[in-house]
């Protein structure tokens, strides 16, 4: 009953919103030229793709006077290296977001690779290329950029707070709090967290060695769930879905298993315990599994924490969408969007400590794989 009466209240809904763009679209016979004229519809992609992706500012939100746009962010250093220039160094606010040229070099923007005639799948937004006397872009300067971007200050940032919280619990625990007494505050909010990463991700997949590698998925996964926490807090960077942060905790990762690895480990995948006929095709199967294993956790932890940003951003995105083509619109679909935003921040909470899991229990199984050949010794000797 409570179903059939949603599935209504969704038809009516849908049904109004239809019915008020198409008043919309009777009432406007030159919409094409009012459009042009007067009214920007948002650039979605142009939003998305600017949070998603690396910057050097952190930009919080822009306001419109005297017909132009005033962002308000924050400026990051910017440092580069050209083999003609040398090092450079200034702050990434001279550029004017894009309108300015400082010192030979030039920000680019959408309109400035527009303007240029630059190729779009060779230049992007946000990079910074070297510029002539005239204030073209020479491409054929090669900028080496070394800048401190949002993506290093954020993660710097998450680093410090993980390294102050774990120390302040560590003096917590070296007084007695928590061994003698029941722990208190984040103290009790952790340390579930920290057990349970011990007695369920570790030891049942590392074994008698859990201890030696304790700190290091323990790290790997409060590094994880530290930025992704931070990176949900409006104006921040998405550090965690960005590729070249999940492709250095693979490459970690990677660098981890094959120190781990002993003879049995090699020995199954150069020559596998199968028929003759089999090994000709599992061997190269086996080897190629060396290198999806730590592949495969680079792409899902991107994927994963890409994609609950795109969502939240799209949906916030329409309500601007819909308000260019119509102030009703953009009204009756605020609501909706407003709260399916709420439920994408808080399902998005719980995707950053499932996505922590997943890399630092695939880790374990990995590492514990490379040293397979001592699980069973140890099981003989017992």
């Amino acid at each position: 009953m409570l179903h059939s009466r949603a599935k209504c209240l969704l038809g009516v809904t849908f049904s109004l919103i239809l019915l008020i763009f198409s008043l919309s679209s009777f009432a406007r016979q030159d919409s094409d030229s009012i459009i042009e004229k007067k009214i920007k519809i948002l650039d979605a992609n142009e939003v998305i793709f600017g949070h998603i992706s690396d910057g050097h500012e952190f930009h919080f939100i822009s306001f419109f006077s005297g017909g132009k746009e005033h962002p308000i962010s924050i400026p990051l250093p910017v440092i580069l290296y050209s083999p003609g220039k040398g090092i450079t160094t200034f702050m990434s606010s001279e550029f004017h977001h894009g309108e300015r040229t400082v010192k030979g070099y030039a920000l680019l923007t959408d309109h400035n690779i527009e303007r240029w005639g630059l190729n779009s799948k060779k230049f992007s937004a946000g990079q910074i290329v070297a510029v002539n006397e005239n204030g073209q872009p020479d491409t054929g300067v090669k900028v080496y950029d070394f800048s401190i971007t949002r993506n290093v200050v954020q993660m710097l940032i998450a680093l410090a707070l993980l390294v102050w919280v774990m120390l302040y619990i560590a003096k917590k625990y070296k007084k007695g709090e928590g061994v003698n007494t029941a722990p208190k505050g984040i103290q009790s909010l952790l340390e579930p967290v920290i057990t349970f990463i011990r007695d369920d991700v570790i030891k049942p997949n590392l074994g008698h060695k859990y201890e030696k590698y304790q700190p290091y998925i323990q790290t790997i996964f409060f590094f994880i769930l530290f930025n992704a926490l931070v990176a949900l807090i409006p104006g921040t960077a998405n550090v965690v879905g960005n590729i070249a942060f999940t492709g250095f905790l693979a490459l970690t990762a990677f660098i981890v298993i094959l120190f781990s690895s002993n003879s049995h480990y090699w020995k199954h995948i150069l020559w596998p315990p199968v028929p003759l006929g089999v090994k000709f095709i599992l061997i190269p199967v086996e080897i190629l599994g060396i290198f999806t294993k730590p592949f495969a956790l680079m792409i899902r932890l991107f994927a994963n924490m890409l994609a609950g940003h795109i969502i939240i951003i799209c949906l916030v995105s329409l309500i601007f969408i819909f308000g260019t083509l119509n102030t009703i619109a953009g009204y009756s679909v605020s609501p909706f969007s407003v709260a399916f935003v709420i439920f994408i921040y808080f399902i998005e909470i719980l995707v950053a400590f499932l996505q922590a899991y997943i890399f630092a229990m695939l880790t374990a199984v990995f590492v514990g794989q490379a040293f397979e050949g001592d699980h069973h010794e140890e099981k003989v000797h017992l």
